[in-house]
């Protein structure tokens, strides 16, 4: 009797270990990040926002959510609709527990994938804080899976030679930094042919 009890502890043991060690590698990302994450500046965040001229009749889609700040403000400031896709399970997380102190989780949703992956065809805004060599190989998935008349605000970083419909400049001359300084604005253009 004394030697089953043994083995029964001895299975719920490496039962429990296996689970932990499965929850430890779901933490990590599929794959390295495309970019390191650096939060979007308040100030930016407003701004990208106020340049898609997004309405509470949007779908705004952040690609590279991090924490959420991007969907959060959308849904909380114009009432839209959100969506933030990660590829950190972390920020996924933490994007998450944000909408909830927010008050937003009936409008926003947050799903670990890659974005070069993802589903991102009920977009009417996407939003981007990438670098310029993500943004060049998105172009085409952007061009492909969006709508014509569908919104992209890119924060700092522009898409080679496809021209920005608009570009606008967030802070003051004394507060200039490289980074959430420069944005923007591209419109999805009609289909060849149409």
């Amino acid at each position: 009797m004394r030697i089953r009890k043994s083995l029964a502890f001895s299975h719920l043991v490496a039962a429990a270990l296996s689970v932990a060690v499965a929850a430890a590698q779901n933490a990590q990302p599929r794959r390295e990040p495309d970019v390191p994450y650096v939060p979007t500046t308040d100030e930016a965040v407003q701004a990208m926002l106020k340049l898609a001229e997004v309405k509470k009749t949007d779908v705004v889609y952040d690609l590279g959510c991090g924490d959420g700040r991007i969907v959060i403000a959308a849904a909380k400031n114009f009432g839209a609709r959100a969506v933030g896709i990660d590829i950190n399970p972390v920020r996924i997380s933490e994007a998450k527990e944000n909408a909830g102190k927010a008050g937003v989780e009936n409008l926003v949703r947050f799903e670990e994938g890659d974005l070069f992956q993802a589903d991102i065809h009920q977009a009417t805004v996407v939003t981007l804080f990438l670098l310029s060599s993500v943004n060049l190989r998105l172009r085409p998935k952007l061009l492909l899976d969006l709508r014509p008349g569908t919104r992209i605000v890119s924060n700092t970083f522009d898409m080679g030679d496809w021209k920005a419909d608009k570009e606008v400049t967030v802070g003051s001359e004394e507060e200039k930094s490289f980074l959430s300084h420069k944005l923007y604005l591209w419109t999805v253009p009609p289909r060849s042919g149409k």
